[in-house]
């Protein structure tokens, strides 16, 4: 909302030297946000010129120019700029006389833009200033010949400061009024809120007027007796006739300088009276041209699929909820959004209706936003007009049409008047200070309620309180006490902050969640954040559950497979209101909007990705139903039943992490040639993800239908305590490179490593500490283990049972081979491990490392029917 001084002092006092910042400063302690200063940006000499005489010159290229002589000084007396009376100005306009009152901009003036004004030589003639035009000063778009103040009704003797005459020397603040605060977007509602910063007295503009009641009803009916909402369409509309408005008078300059000033331009004199007195009243009005209108008018719901032309000269197809106003024509206005082209006010009205209503907030946003029409009107009716002042404002265009616009106030129009009285709230004896934590007196409690405008009565030491119709906001004694603590000051209210309850640390989740985003900071990783919506399509390419192959990852995950998996349909929540019509659906995984970022950032020069970001992603169960379990009423504590009926309304959201590496994972160095991500990249960052976490995560290929098959891997964790190795592991994600189409799909390159990984199971199967191995002094034995098993068994299997059969003895064990060929039988494979095995506390022989190798070929065997490779 922006508010011009000149108007905010028609309400208030402003004291001399109020600038633009202390009007700001005031309305921000009141808790108003401030937004900017707006100023026409033009500064003098500019004046009123007379056009003495003129001379038509016409130019080569065709066009014809005026060398003007204008008076800018009267009789002999300097100009303002120090120069003679009379200027020689060249001019390209051609919509002027002898005689003519133009504004002159001299040397030495400035224009908006900035456009400096100085003495220029130009089509053979030295130019001492320039003639104006409505755009070049600001006023206006109008831009066709210059500006003629007899077209604005003025007649001021030459030589007059232009600047003040024109109302060029305003400025106004604009605030930023939030949801709750609909009575600031109008200037009455700002001076009251800039009176009770300052404690200056506060004129209310709608006490200034007489309301006359029409003596002759208009017929006007409210058929929505039966509303969508439960609130009628229409509580309040009424409706006065002006006739016999002249619609040749122009708007006076004071009123298209506000108008520019709150950024509405100049149409015509009848349109911009109704949205001056919006701006002042805050109450939205809309004009008719009476000789249009077929009989009475009628409030009613739109019926489906009915057509509507707006005053945009755009058809549109109406929703059932559509608040319409008609007449027997059919509609002739959107309420509370944009008028019809039917009967909009044109050059040749002179009979005015006016109409001033009071509309339904969510019916009046539903149809702004399902139509894209979004209007000064239609943000006062979201926000809450006041239901009292309709009949006001009225009256108010009738005065100004009257007066500047030479019509005639008539005694036909209508007053239908249903809403709602507000309802009086209870407010305890100290309950004020009691909810802010500071004293308040009894008097300055009700002072303050008194200043916004509330009605108070007093029963048994406590306040009956009825806010004033134009604050719906004040709706309990949470919102009265609120309204207290702002109007006598927020810097009453010390700033005390709590110290926080010994004892307490990190959960155990923040801890290892902090852990891992650490771990991959640390390791290269930049972290990022996505917004959690995705599209349809991306949901089912990346929302599904990995599927194992029989193919061992743990030795040919390079190689691709012969199998693949198919994008499928998985269950989705899609938001019923979202941002992105393209993307209406809550994510089930965090990658697509991981890619997206890196491509927009490769897109800005940054080849080499590596990013992570940890979240929540939304997986619900298919086939069930969320969100219909009930709050139970009341502050007390709902039973074990309701609050598990609660729980199993909310869809499951386990914490993922993603992570995606795009361009060389190692920049090329001296000596050092660059290597690029790829699958092992994205392992890597899950080896890292599993050492943050103390977690045993295991590789085994996979099949997904976004992935690289035959290099995609399935993870798996470790369920501690598990009898058997098929049952001690639960998948927990996937990682490796996508599908070289899916990367095309996000303008990628044709490698792009990922990883994802469900935290949530991971820190449920993780360590509950992490143990350090104490470093081994004694000397190593190394031996080295070739078995021949099926292809189908995972070589992170055989070395999980070679392990377990070797004991505590064994240090490590690798992989360093896996031979399929001759000497193998067809359907097997060997796979060969480097064996280290060393003593805490003596040097082992031979013979015990041999023992504890063959422990773990005893095991492989029974476990998978190895052998040993001879």
């Amino acid at each position: 909302m922006r508010v011009p001084l000149s108007w905010l002092g028609e309400f208030v006092d402003l004291a001399p030297g109020t600038t633009p910042e202390d009007v700001h400063a005031a309305l921000v302690s009141v808790g108003l946000e401030e937004e900017d200063i707006h100023r026409f940006e033009v500064s003098g000499p500019i004046v009123v010129g007379e056009v003495l005489d003129f001379v038509g010159e016409e130019q080569t290229n065709g066009k014809t120019i005026n060398w003007c002589q204008v008076r800018v000084a009267p009789g002999d007396e300097l100009a303002a700029d120090g120069g003679p009376a009379i200027h020689g100005i060249v001019c390209g306009a051609h919509n002027f006389a002898v005689g003519d009152k133009v504004v002159v901009t001299l040397p030495g003036a400035s224009l908006p833009g900035p456009f400096p004004i100085a003495a220029r030589k130009t089509y053979g003639h030295t130019s001492d200033g320039m003639i104006a035009s409505a755009r070049e000063l600001g006023l206006g778009d109008e831009h066709d010949g210059i500006l003629l103040l007899k077209n604005l009704g003025i007649d001021a003797p030459v030589g007059t400061d232009a600047i003040a005459l024109l109302g060029l020397d305003d400025s106004a603040v604009e605030i930023n009024v939030t949801p709750d605060r609909g009575y600031a977007f109008s200037i009455r509602g700002v001076a009251r809120e800039y009176s009770h910063a300052t404690g200056v007295p506060f004129r209310d503009p709608a006490l200034a007027l007489t309301v006359v009641a029409p003596v002759t009803r208009f017929p006007v009916t409210i058929d929505d007796q039966a509303p969508i909402r439960e609130q009628t369409g229409a509580t309040v509309f009424v409706t006065r006739v002006v006739r016999g408005v002249d619609p040749t008078r122009p708007t006076p300059a004071w009123m298209i300088a506000r108008l520019g000033l709150v950024g509405i331009r100049s149409i015509s004199l009848i349109v911009d009276v109704t949205n001056y007195v919006m701006f002042e009243l805050g109450q939205p009005l809309h004009g008719y041209d009476l000789d249009k209108l077929a009989g009475g008018i009628i409030v009613r719901r739109a019926t489906a699929g009915e057509k509507f032309t707006t005053l945009d000269a755009v058809s549109r197809t109406l929703n059932v909820e559509d608040l319409l106003i008609t007449d027997e024509s059919g509609p002739i206005g959107l309420a509370g959004v944009m008028g019809g082209a039917s009967t909009e006010i044109t050059a040749q009205t002179v009979n005015v209706l006016v109409e001033a209503a009071n509309f339904d907030p969510v019916s009046i946003a539903r149809s702004a936003r399902r139509h894209k029409l979004p209007s000064e009107a239609s943000k006062r009716f979201e926000r809450g007009v006041d239901p009292r002042v309709a009949a006001v404002a009225a009256a108010r265009v009738v005065q100004l049409l009257v007066d500047l616009a030479g019509g005639a106030a008539d005694d036909l129009g209508s007053v239908y008047d249903e809403a709602p009285a507000p309802q009086s709230i209870l407010l305890p004896t100290g309950f004020v200070s009691g909810l802010i934590g500071l004293d308040y007196t009894g008097d300055e409690v009700r002072d303050a309620l008194v200043d916004v405008g509330a009605s108070l009565v007093e029963a048994d030491g406590d306040l009956q309180v009825t806010p004033p119709s134009w604050r719906p906001d004040l709706t309990d004694k949470w919102t009265l006490a609120e309204e207290v603590a702002r109007i006598v000051g927020y810097d009453r209210i010390p700033s005390v902050l709590p110290v926080a309850p010994p004892g307490r640390g990190l959960t155990r989740t923040q801890t290892l969640r902090r852990t891992v985003a650490q771990t991959l900071a640390a390791t290269g990783h930049t972290e990022v954040l996505t917004y959690p919506f995705v599209s349809e399509q991306a949901n089912n390419l990346f929302g599904v559950v990995v599927m194992s192959t029989e193919a061992d990852a743990g030795a040919t995950v390079a190689d691709p497979g012969e199998a693949s998996a198919v994008p499928v349909s998985v269950p989705q929540m899609k938001v019923a209101n979202s941002l992105d019509g393209e993307a209406p659906f809550l994510r089930t995984s965090m990658l697509p909007g991981m890619l997206q970022i890196a491509h927009r950032n490769r897109s800005r020069g940054l080849v080499d990705v590596a990013i992570y970001e940890q979240g929540l992603v939304f997986r619900p169960q298919a086939g069930m139903t969320y969100g219909t379990a009930v709050l139970p009423a009341g502050a007390t504590r709902p039973s074990d039943e309701a609050e598990a009926a609660l729980n199993s309304g909310i869809v499951p959201q386990p914490l993922l992490v993603g992570v995606v590496l795009v361009g060389n994972d190692v920049r090329h160095q001296p000596g050092q040639p660059a290597v690029p991500a790829g699958w092992q990249s994205a392992l890597a960052a899950v080896q890292q993800v599993a050492l943050a976490t103390g977690a045993r995560i295991e590789v085994r290929q996979g099949l997904h239908p976004a992935m690289h098959p035959g290099r995609t891997a399935e993870l798996f964790v470790t369920v501690t305590g598990a009898a058997t190795a098929a049952a001690s592991t639960v998948s927990v994600g996937f990682a490796g490179e996508l599908l070289p189409a899916v990367a095309d799909d996000y303008d990628l390159p044709a490698v792009v490593a990922v990883a994802e990984i469900n935290l949530a199971l991971v820190f449920l199967h993780a360590a509950e500490d992490l143990t350090v191995t104490p470093i081994r002094t004694m000397p190593a034995a190394t031996q080295d283990l070739s078995l021949v098993v099926s292809a189908s068994v995972p070589a992170a299997a055989l070395r999980a049972a070679v392990a377990e059969g070797a004991g505590d003895l064994l240090e490590s064990i690798e992989l360093v081979d896996d031979y399929r060929g001759a000497g193998v039988e067809p359907g097997r494979k060997s796979l060969t491990f480097a064996l280290r095995f060393r003593g805490t506390e003596r040097t082992l022989t031979a013979a015990e490392a041999s023992a504890a190798r063959l422990s773990g070929v005893a095991v492989a065997a029974d476990r998978f029917g190895a052998t040993l490779r001879e």
